[in-house]
């Protein structure tokens, strides 16, 4: 995805001038085993095992997505967003699990779903064939009706957070015009709109609001534009001057996550201690702060428990992540059992049950869909209560990564990678491989379930997915590494992941496909025309190819974050030009499948378009395919299965995999 469009979802971090940092006693996170990290290519193995199911994109895509979650206030059900029926519509279930009850019925997705502490109704955010410009809507538990809250095609609203008392949602809003997000608050009843926040800087946005545990205060974000740089605020409910409780010099992050039961305590996630994100206790009132994590990963704050006795947080440690409950009188973390892979916090106002015995969370791992489970403190054990894997698709014929590290071409960065190799493959240099590069560029490589992925790694082909120099979770120096270099450092460490699985000896490298969505389709193109003779093939999703035309054309919330990281396009006209790889398709020579979606605000289809009719003038292989009725990115089962058909096609047309017995048919 293209970092910032939805500032909601972004995770930000700060500091303090003049606070006394303080520390308490805790575990860190555990540092991956060295022994499980691969830096010599030869080491990479392929595991044997001969009765492997062959996929089919039609059943791997019937395997549901399980998205935002809420627990009901009585704590005996769960809503949560999947696409069972096809569309990402509401559901709700049993929290000891059971079938689930299709709640809304819509040809829209929906998403970041909030149920009211009064039970009555559910709140959440639905745009028009991927437009992103969000409406809140409320669907009644009872019976399924529909109000649509905000009804303003040219605003969008985001986030709705409800206050204490189920009579007021606090949510961020922009309009389509214009480049941040206020906060306002709505008065459910009424629908009398209060603007919290106005008149803010087009560098700055607010967002991420959270109440009071007494419905008179909001803590809330307001981050630059770059993403570098935010603070924390907290201003009265009912409207009046915000006060920043992080003021601070320098580039750092602040974010805030909940605000304790007696209103004067921030929990907080923020980057300044140590150039790493980390958890602590922010005091309202003296501004200081109290740093639960030390570490020199990823760590991100949760909730407090009701009672304000614990709080969570997560730990991502190289691309794994766990969970810790913090108890805050006796300073020890522990993190929950749970399984290997991307563990994350669930619920929308916080994980734990009312009574604070339970604490839902999501599971998702290489061979395991993302679920919801629920923990019990009490027993220590945890429970399924939704199940994604369908459609006699097995768990134990997916193939798990390994962890490799390799060198960056300019000696500054060690570059981590996840690594899947087919069952059964030989060391034989006949191999086909595929560069699967992560969108972002603010985002990261996980090890986590991908349809993608495991249908490419079945059908034979090795997959290695990178985190260049400027993905998360490995601290701010790291994440700021192509600020102003853009498809520069990034792209050569691209580039240095096909040559470190060449050297594997499995890997033909006639035999090499690069692909990748949204940033990741633009350093797919970066690469097939900076470095054209490694390719076989391309396969950009939803790319821009022309940083001018990108920036004129694409959300203005999105424009100032490209002007603060690639600099302005007529003072730094020499890199735009140097940058955009519209302007070197003479190069190429890699055969092309591009795919967009219609109504993309991020990565306009018109830059797919470009590259699409340049290289076809030119006597080149550029398929194009447009799905009108989708944004950044494909919502629609039947537009994944159409898509990905195209892009797994294609790739074994131009870099046809190796015969593996990768399956039983073979």
């Amino acid at each position: 995805m293209r970092t910032a469009s939805k500032i909601c979802t972004v995770i930000l971090v700060f500091t303090a001038i003049g606070s006394v940092a303080q520390k308490v006693a805790t575990p860190h996170a555990k540092v991956p085993d060295s022994s499980k990290v691969i830096t010599d290519p030869a080491q990479i193995i392929a595991k044997d095992k001969f009765d492997i199911q062959p996929f089919t994109i039609d059943k791997l895509y019937m395997t549901r997505t399980v998205g935002d979650s809420s627990w009901s206030p009585d704590d005996k059900q769960v809503a949560f967003v999947t696409n069972i029926s096809g569309r990402n519509n509401i559901w709700v279930v049993s929290s000891q699990s059971g079938w689930p009850t299709q709640l809304t019925v819509s040809n829209q997705r929906q998403t970041s779903i909030a149920w009211s502490p009064k039970g009555r109704w559910i709140a959440y955010n639905s745009d028009y064939d991927g437009n992103e410009q969000w409406d809140i809507f409320l669907v009644a538990a009872e019976n399924g009706q529909i109000v649509n809250l905000t009804n303003s095609p040219e605003i969008s609203e985001e986030g709705p957070a409800w206050s204490p008392d189920g009579e007021k949602l606090a949510y961020s809003v922009k309009a389509k015009t214009a480049a941040n997000y206020e906060i306002d608050v709505i008065e459910v009843m009424t629908k009398k709109v209060t603007h919290i926040t106005t008149g803010t800087s087009a560098r700055l946005s607010n967002a991420v609001p959270v109440w009071s545990k007494d419905g008179k205060w909001i803590v809330f974000t307001q981050s630059n534009a770059a993403g570098k740089d935010a603070n924390v605020f907290i201003v009265r409910a009912d409207g009046g001057k915000a006060t920043n409780l992080t003021p601070h010099e320098g580039e750092h992050n602040y974010f805030a996550s909940d605000i304790s039961p007696d209103a004067r305590t921030v929990l907080i996630t923020s980057n300044a201690g140590n150039g790493y994100a980390n958890a602590g206790l922010l005091d309202v009132a003296s501004k200081k702060i109290t740093w639960l994590t030390t570490d020199k990963w990823e760590i991100n704050a949760g909730k407090f428990s009701p009672d304000g006795k614990r709080l969570t947080w997560t730990a991502n440690i190289d691309g794994n992540q766990d969970i810790f409950v913090y108890d805050l009188a006796t300073r020890q973390a522990h993190a929950l059992p749970v399984g290997k892979g991307i563990n994350s916090l669930a619920g929308a106002e916080t994980a734990f049950t009312h009574d604070g015995a339970r604490m839902l969370y999501s599971h998702d791992g290489p061979n395991a869909p993302s679920d919801l489970w629920v923990h019990d403190f009490a027993k220590q054990e945890s429970h399924q209560i939704t199940h994604s894997l369908v459609g006699g698709i097995r768990s134990q014929d997916m193939v798990e990564p390994f962890l490799v590290h390799y060198p960056s071409q300019d000696g500054k960065w060690q570059i981590s990678a996840f690594v899947y190799v087919p069952y059964n493959a030989q060391r034989d240099g006949k191999n086909a491989a595929v560069v699967y590069i992560h969108g972002g560029p603010t985002s990261q490589a996980v090890n986590a379930f991908s349809k993608t992925i495991q249908y490419l790694v079945n059908q034979g082909f090795f997959v290695i997915t990178p985190n260049y120099r400027g993905s998360t979770g490995y601290g701010k120096e790291f994440e700021d590494a192509n600020r102003f270099d853009m498809g520069g450092g990034d792209l050569d460490d691209v580039i240095s992941a096909a040559e470190w699985i060449k050297k594997t000896g499995f890997i033909d490298p006639k035999k090499v496909a690069v692909a990748g969505g949204s940033y990741g389709g633009y350093l797919t193109m970066m690469a097939v025309t900076k470095a054209p003779d490694i390719w076989a093939a391309g396969v950009p999703i939803v790319p821009f190819v022309n940083w001018f035309t990108e920036v004129e054309n694409e959300d203005p919330l999105l424009r100032e974050y490209d002007l603060a990281t690639m600099g302005d396009p007529m003072k730094d006209k020499a890199r735009y030009q140097e940058r955009s790889p519209i302007n070197f398709v003479d190069q190429i020579k890699a055969p092309l499948l591009l795919l967009a979606g219609g109504n993309d605000p991020r990565c306009p289809h018109t830059e797919a378009e470009q590259i699409a009719s340049a290289v076809k003038k030119r006597g080149g292989v550029a398929e194009l395919k447009v799905y009108e009725n989708e944004g950044h990115g494909f919502a629609k089962m039947e537009n994944q299965i159409d898509a990905y058909t195209r892009v797994v096609n294609f790739l074994k047309k131009y870099a046809e995999p190796a015969k593996c017995g990768c399956n039983i048919y073979e």
